[in-house]
C-alpha cells in the first residue's frame, strides 16, 4: 500500500490515479479533506483550451510560466505542465465540476502574467468546487478498499531503512496514538504556513512539522528563498485574508491617491499588462508606492465600474465574504489592500516525475519545487497540484511491488514527539518576516540569521524548525541577485549567471546551500509524448 501524506488536492489526485490502476493507498491527513487549504483556492485553474478566439497554445502557456517564474523552473516540467492542463480540465468537466461555459466550450478569464485568457473558473470558489469533485470520485475507490482513509493523523516521521523510504510514522492527533504504516510515501503536505502564523492567506494547520522533520532526515529542499506575496490581501485576526486575482481579471483596479487624486500606478508603468502583471511585480510596486512622498493612504482595489453580471455570474461568492468578512460591499467602495505571505514556490526539491532524493518518496503541490519558479503565475496552483499529484502517482506506480506484510504495528503516546509552543513560533515567525520580506538585504539577513541562532540558543528542542527557517534566511542571503519575488535592494539586479537553483541539504543539523544549474529542455515529442 502506498501512503499519500496531505489530502488536498493533489493528494486526491494521486489516491485516483492509483486506486484507477487498482493499487492500493492511504490517505493521511490531519483534518478531512473538505477542510484542506485547497478548498480556499478561488480564481481558477489554468489550461490553453483556446475557446476565446486568441489562438492559445500549450506552447504559449509554457512561455508564459517560465517567464514569470524567471526561468528558474525545469523546462522540461513545465511543458509536461502546460501541454498536459487541457487533458486535466477535460477530465475535471467529465467528473462533473460546472466550469461557466461559452458556444466553444469552458469560458475563460484573464489572470496575471498571461497574455491570453486561459484560467477556466467555477464562480469565484473554483478550489472548493474541485475538491468536491474529487472528493466524491475518490470516494467511489473507498467503497472498493482500494482508498483507506486516516484523517485526524499527522506526520511525525519517515520510515528510512537501508537508504529508502519504507513507510510513515503516524500519530493519531486525539488519542496520541502512534503507528507505523508501512509503504512507499506521496508528500501533498501543502506550503510552509505555519512558520508565518497570522502572516499568511493559508492555513496553519500546514504547521510545516513535517517539513522541518523531512530536513532534518536528510530530504533536499529547493529555492526556498521563493515566498510568493499575493498583492491583494486584506488583514484579520490569526491570519490575511485574500481577496482572489479574479477581481483584477474582471476589471478591477489598483490606485493610491496621489496629490489628492486616485493614481492608476499599475496601468501608468506597465500599460500592456496593468494590474495583471505576475504577482511579484504588482507587490513589489505597491510596497514602493506606499512610500514615495507624494503618495498618502492605502493601496486601494476599486471594483465599483464591474457591471452586475460580473458580480451575479463569476465573482457573486467573493462579493459576499468580504461583505461578512469585512462589512465591505466591493460593488459600492473600494477596499484598502496589502501584501501578504501566499505561496511557497520552494519545497522539497524533485525531479519532473516527483521522485525526492529519497528512493521510495515522492512529493507534489505546494510542498514540492518544480513548477513555478522564481514566482507562480495565478491559475496555475490548481493545475500544479492536480497534474502534480497524478504524475507522482504515475511515477510511484511504476515501482510499486506489494509488500510481503501490510501489518500496522500500532505504538504508546510517543513522549518525544514535541509540540511547537505558540510562543516560540511567533518568535521564529518575526525573525523570518524580518529577512524574507518583499525587499531583501544582507543587513536584514544578517540580523535575522543571528536571531534565529540564538533562538537556538535558547530553545534547543525546536532545532528542526529552526534549521527549516535557517535554510529559508541562508537561501535568500546565498542569492545575491534579484530575481521574480526574490528582491535585494543591495542587488536590485537579475545576475544570469545565478540562474541555477538553490539547493538545500541538512548536514550534522546545519543548512547548507549549494546551486544546480537548470537543465535545457529536450525535444517537444520527447516531453510531451
Amino acid at each position: 500500500m502506498i501512503n499519500i501524506i496531505g489530502a488536498g488536492l493533489a493528494g486526491l489526485s494521486a489516491a485516483l490515479e492509483l486506486a484507477e490502476r487498482g493499487i492500493p493507498c492511504r490517505l493521511v491527513s490531519v483534518q478531512r479533506s473538505e477542510r484542506a487549504q485547497s478548498v480556499l483556492a478561488e480564481g481558477g485553474i489554468n489550461a490553453a483550451l483556446d475557446t476565446m478566439n486568441e489562438h492559445d497554445s500549450p506552447e504559449e502557456h509554457f512561455a508564459d510560466t517560465m517567464r514569470g517564474g524567471c526561468f528558474l523552473a525545469d523546462p522540461n516540467a513545465v511543458a509536461g505542465l502546460t501541454y498536459g492542463a487541457p487533458g486535466v480540465l477535460r477530465r475535471l468537466q467529465a467528473l462533473g465540476v460546472p466550469f461557466g461555459l461559452n458556444e466553444k466550450g469552458i469560458l475563460l478569464r484573464n489572470f496575471g502574467g498571461q497574455k491570453k485568457k486561459r484560467t477556466a473558473y467555477a464562480k469565484s470558489s473554483t478550489g472548493k468546487i474541485l475538491m468536491s469533485a474529487l472528493i466524491d470520485e475518490v470516494r467511489k475507490y473507498e467503497s472498493r478498499g482500494l482508498v483507506n482513509r486516516a484523517p485526524h493523523h499527522e506526520l511525525i516521521r519517515l520510515i528510512i531503512r537501508e537508504g529508502r523510504c519504507q513507510g510513515a510514522y503516524v500519530r493519531d492527533c486525539y488519542t496520541g496514538l502512534c503507528a507505523e504504516f508501512p509503504g512507499e510515501v506521496i508528500l501533498a503536505c501543502g506550503g510552509l504556513n505555519g512558520l508565518f502564523p497570522s502572516r499568511t492567506t493559508g492555513t496553519t494547520q500546514n504547521t510545516a512539522d513535517a517539513a522541518a522533520e523531512l530536513f532534518s532526515r536528510g530530504v533536499h529542499f529547493g529555492n526556498l528563498e521563493m515566498i510568493q506575496y499575493h498583492p491583494t490581501t486584506v488583514g484579520i485576526p490569526g491570519k490575511r485574508l485574500l481577496i482572489t486575482e479574479a477581481a483584477r481579471g474582471e476589471g478591477g483596479r489598483l490606485w493610491i491617491k496621489r496629490k489628492g487624486s486616485p493614481w492608476y500606478f499599475m496601468e501608468e508603468k506597465y500599460p500592456e499588462l496593468g494590474n495583471l502583471m505576475p504577482r511579484d511585480v504588482v507587490a513589489r510596486e505597491m510596497f514602493f508606492v506606499r512610500r514615495r512622498e507624494d503618495t498618502e493612504g492605502e493601496v486601494m482595489l476599486d471594483m465599483t465600474a464591474l457591471p452586475d453580471e460580473v458580480w451575479k455570474t463569476r465573482l457573486s461568492d467573493l462579493r459576499e465574504n468580504i461583505a461578512s468578512q469585512l462589512g465591505i460591499d466591493l460593488r459600492r467602495e473600494p477596499a484598502a489592500v496589502r501584501e501578504g505571505i501566499h505561496y511557497f514556490m520552494g519545497g522539497i526539491d524533485t525531479d519532473e516525475k516527483h521522485r525526492t532524493n529519497i528512493p521510495g518518496l515522492f512529493a507534489a503541490g505546494e510542498c514540492c519545487c518544480l513548477y513555478h519558479g522564481a514566482n507562480r503565475l495565478g491559475g496555475n496552483s490548481m493545475l500544479g497540484a492536480i497534474y502534480g499529484g497524478h504524475t507522482a502517482a504515475v511515477t510511484a506506480a511504476e515501482s510499486y511491488v506489494p509488500a510481503g506484510s501490510e501489518e500496522i504495528r500500532f505504538s504508546p503516546p510517543d513522549e518525544e514527539i514535541i509540540e511547537a509552543r505558540p510562543e516560540f513560533n511567533e518568535a521564529l515567525a518575526e525573525i523570518l518576516s524580518e529577512g524574507l520580506g518583499i525587499v531583501r538585504s544582507e543587513k536584514e539577513l544578517d540580523g535575522a540569521i543571528r536571531k534565529a541562532r540564538a533562538l537556538e540558543a535558547k530553545c534547543p528542542r525546536e532545532k528542526n524548525r529552526l534549521a527549516l527557517g535557517l535554510a529559508m534566511l541562508m537561501s535568500a542571503k546565498e542569492r545575491r541577485e534579484s530575481r521574480g519575488a526574490h528582491y535585494r535592494e543591495d542587488f536590485p539586479d537579475t545576475d544570469e549567471s545565478l540562474r541555477r537553483q538553490t539547493v538545500t541539504v541538512s548536514e550534522n543539523g546545519e543548512p547548507k546551500i549549494g546551486f544546480r544549474p537548470i537543465p535545457e529542455r529536450r525535444g517537444q515529442d520527447a516531453v510531451h509524448s
